[in-house]
């Protein structure tokens, strides 16, 4: 008995109880349930444990890069700012809570299924690395909240659940807008800024041309690779804030902001301001670390997912990563990300002059990440029912709403809140908050809140797929009488045909279909 006993305890404490042993022993569960070769089930499972340690690993650089940046932005404005984004934070979240947010993804999938089986909601959410976003974030509210681990992974598996079938279900509409067909649904955490994208384009641009029918310069393309997004735009901050704090405090105080967390202080102006730069760097760095582990999980973890939802919800339409609508308006993405990065700009002034000394919020940075591809999601959004007004203004609300969110958000992560940096995209800030305060009605009041608030989503969802969705309604198609899809501007010769810029989308999103037209 002692040996069973001590058996049973290993499983638990050494490997079940271990994250990165639990992702591959999921993954090599997926592999066998499909069948899969015995070597091609070993493989699958090693790759998928070394890309959490990459996370792990990754994390750490975050952590390190961002501490500096922390310093300079309390000393510089006197209030706490962080950067959304969204890796980070999960990295930094595996090393406490990796085991509950492992077995969360896991029920919060099932549940999914479930639910697209036995629902109108035939939506199966493949955007892997979302998934496991949403699961580590409501991991994190409840865990914050003071709730124990099974009240964490089974109320938090229910949600995530629900959350997998009900956002694609609210952009369905818009989505079919911009695609043509209900062969693909948006499986994306950033529903609620590309609805709101294409509710704008349909108020203010009945009469506005399509943004394909613009020329956009070559040169700013290189801001889709992530990495050199992510670095240019952490050393652009670390700059401004780097010259603004030692404005502000002097050298002495500027050039100690590079000891905290164990590093070394400048030695002088030049040393401080390069010093910077490489934190700038290193932060590109680490992200990239991070997207490369969670891209590793991911190639093994999603095709096993994938494979068993075929054969348990025949007939569903996939819901992907939102770079699978980036092929419908090339240009729309641009401006989207221009447009929403403005918005970020605007609403951190509104932070830090209004919101900020009246109700304590913290400043939220914009990221060229995040105002990348959600706000070149809701920039083709706004342009599929409202053309190039549309897409600016679309875009410029969901920079708006990646602003304010995060920084609501940031109330119910606890200690977590103190890391300078968050979740960044819309759905995660509004449905983060009223989770987060719905978990603190106590250990029974705050579970029957937080599925009142499931249940809420479930059937606005269902309302939704049956009166919008299945009844046909098309949003923005008044605007086709006036101009219609893809119509050149005025002097372009009538038969000209509208083309697509070979934009592709990020390495490892879905494969898009082709455009349409």
């Amino acid at each position: 008995m002692d040996v069973l006993v001590s058996i049973a305890k290993f499983l638990v404490n050494e490997i079940l109880s271990v994250p990165a042993y639990l992702i591959g022993l999921i993954t090599a569960a997926g592999l066998i349930a499909l069948r899969k070769p015995a070597g091609q089930v070993v493989g699958g499972a090693i790759k998928a444990t070394l890309g959490f340690l990459l996370i792990g690993a990754g994390a750490g650089l975050v952590v390190s890069s961002l501490a500096p940046l922390g310093e300079m932005i309390q000393g510089a404005t006197g209030a706490h700012g962080v950067i959304p984004t969204n890796e980070a934070i999960v990295g930094i979240a595996q090393a406490e809570y990796g085991a509950r947010v492992a077995w969360l993804m896991i029920l919060g999938f099932a549940v999914s299924l479930l639910l697209a089986r036995f629902t109108p909601l035939r939506y199966v959410f493949l955007t892997g690395h979302h998934m496991l976003f949403m699961a580590t974030l409501l991991t994190m509210v409840l865990a914050s909240a003071g709730h124990g681990s099974v009240v964490v992974v089974l109320v938090g598996g229910v949600l995530l659940g629900i959350m997998l079938v009900a956002m694609p279900a609210f952009a369905h509409p818009w989505t079919k807008r911009v695609t043509g067909n209900n062969t693909v649904a948006i499986g994306h955490f950033g529903t609620a800024g590309y609805i709101a994208a294409g509710a704008a384009g349909q108020l203010v641009g009945k009469r506005s041309r399509s943004t394909e029918d613009m020329k956009l310069p070559e040169g700013l393309r290189f801001l889709r690779d992530s990495m050199v997004a992510t670095a240019l735009s952490m050393l652009l901050i670390y700059l401004v804030m780097a010259i603004v704090f030692l404005l502000k405090a002097g050298e002495k105080a500027a050039f100690e902001a590079f000891a905290s967390d164990g590093g070394t202080a400048a030695t002088d102006v030049g040393n401080y301001l390069m010093q910077s730069v490489m934190q700038g760097l290193q932060f590109g760095i680490a992200v990239a670390v991070i997207l490369f582990g969670v891209r590793t999980i991911l190639a093994e973890l999603v095709p096993a997912f994938q494979g068993i939802a075929q054969r348990l919800v025949p007939g569903a339409v996939p819901s992907l990563d939102a770079p699978i609508v980036f092929p419908y308006a090339q240009n729309a993405v641009l401006i989207g990300f221009v447009s929403s990065f403005v918005g970020g700009l605007v609403s951190l002034g509104l932070l830090s002059a209004v919101f900020n000394p009246a109700f304590g919020l913290a400043l939220v940075l914009p990221g060229l990440v995040p105002h990348f591809f959600t706000g070149g999601a809701a920039g083709v959004f706004g342009n599929a029912t409202g053309g190039r007004r549309g897409a600016v203004v679309g875009a410029f609300l969901n920079g708006v709403l990646i602003t304010f969110l995060p920084a609501l958000l940031l109330k119910v992560l606890g200690a977590f809140g103190e890391e300078n940096t968050t979740f960044g995209d819309a759905d995660f800030g509004w449905f983060g908050a009223l989770v987060g305060n719905a978990a603190k009605g106590g250990s029974v009041g705050g579970v029957v809140l937080m599925l009142a608030v499931g249940l809420v989503v479930l059937g606005a969802a269902v309302v939704v797929q049956r009166r919008v969705v299945d009844a046909g309604w098309v949003p923005g198609a008044g605007r086709d009488a006036y101009v219609p899809r893809g119509a050149p501007d005025e002097g372009a010769a009538p038969s000209a045909p509208r083309t697509y810029a070979k934009l592709a989308p990020p390495e490892g999103a879905p494969k898009p279909p082709p455009p349409p037209g």
